[in-house]
């Protein structure tokens, strides 16, 4: 009998379970996902305009146990439209988001962090990583190079803040009223980004970062110009001579293109995080 039950036992514990945490911190919701395995290290997810945690829900859950399955720790992180974020994508604290973060890492004893962003998800990636040199993997798919005003009514905030005060952002112009009537949300971007010292004052410092960094866009994007963006912020990384690997893969498609592609960003994982 006893060894029967030692048999029920191993086999139980073979079960693959995945235990998971909520992280309790100001601004944010947050769900911690532990592999069964020793801990590679800490991938974070962040999702876009639609809000609330997207990478704590069913519709990721197969991509997300991937990274499960991989021995990483995975981090699913709301920054707002969830109950103890701020409603809007406005006037996001970044160092809200970090702090979240902060208590993950040292929660699983872990120092290497990489992020994966999409849409305005990858902009906080990147601006995660332009302002913590402990942020050791970027991956930012469908990202801007710049920052954009939030997401109300009247386009006049910033979407990000640091340390309580407004990031610069590129503004809404004149030249792009007539495409947002329009519900034309690429050609507003491009219109907007015709304010070229609005531009440069706005541009998120991708060459400060501590990390390896992939960007990942589609060349028939139709809500911006991601894979201009991109290509942008990759040529600011070749002129100031950044020493950690970097690379950004163009695909066929839309925004959501590169979504389909993880087999790709769990190579760069492997090399370069």
């Amino acid at each position: 009998m006893k060894r029967l039950f030692e048999i029920f036992f191993f086999l139980l514990m073979g079960i693959v379970v995945k235990a998971q945490d909520t992280i309790h911190s100001k601004n944010t919701d947050a769900v911690l996902y532990l592999p069964q395995k020793n801990i590679k290290g800490l991938i974070v997810g962040l999702g876009g305009s639609e809000g609330g945690n997207a990478w704590a829900s069913n519709h990721w859950k197969s991509v997300r146990d991937q990274f499960l399955g991989k021995d990483y720790a995975f981090l699913a992180v709301a920054y707002f439209g969830s109950k103890n974020s701020p409603k809007l994508l406005e006037k996001i604290e970044i160092q809200d988001v970090y702090n979240t973060i902060s208590i993950a890492k040292q929660k699983i004893h872990t120092d290497k962090i990489a992020i994966v962003g999409g849409s305005r998800g990858a902009d906080l990636a990147l601006l995660l990583g332009s302002y913590y040199p402990d942020i050791s993997c970027i991956i930012a798919l469908s990202a801007s190079h710049a920052v954009f005003p939030g997401n109300t009514s009247h386009f006049s905030t910033s979407s990000w803040t640091f340390g309580g005060r407004e990031l610069p952002f590129v503004p809404v112009n004149e030249a792009a009223v007539p495409f947002m009537i329009q519900r034309n949300i690429r050609k507003a971007f491009e219109a907007m980004l015709q304010d070229k010292e609005a531009e440069s004052r706005s541009l998120i410092k991708v060459e400060n970062a501590k990390a390896s960094i992939l960007l990942m866009s589609g060349n028939q994007d139709e809500i911006c110009p991601s894979s201009d963006m991109s290509e942008k912020m990759i040529q600011r990384l070749k002129n100031s001579h950044f020493k950690y690997h970097y690379e950004h893969i163009q695909w066929q498609g839309g925004h959501t293109e590169p979504y389909k592609h993880f087999d790709r960003i769990f190579a760069f994982l492997q090399k370069y995080f």
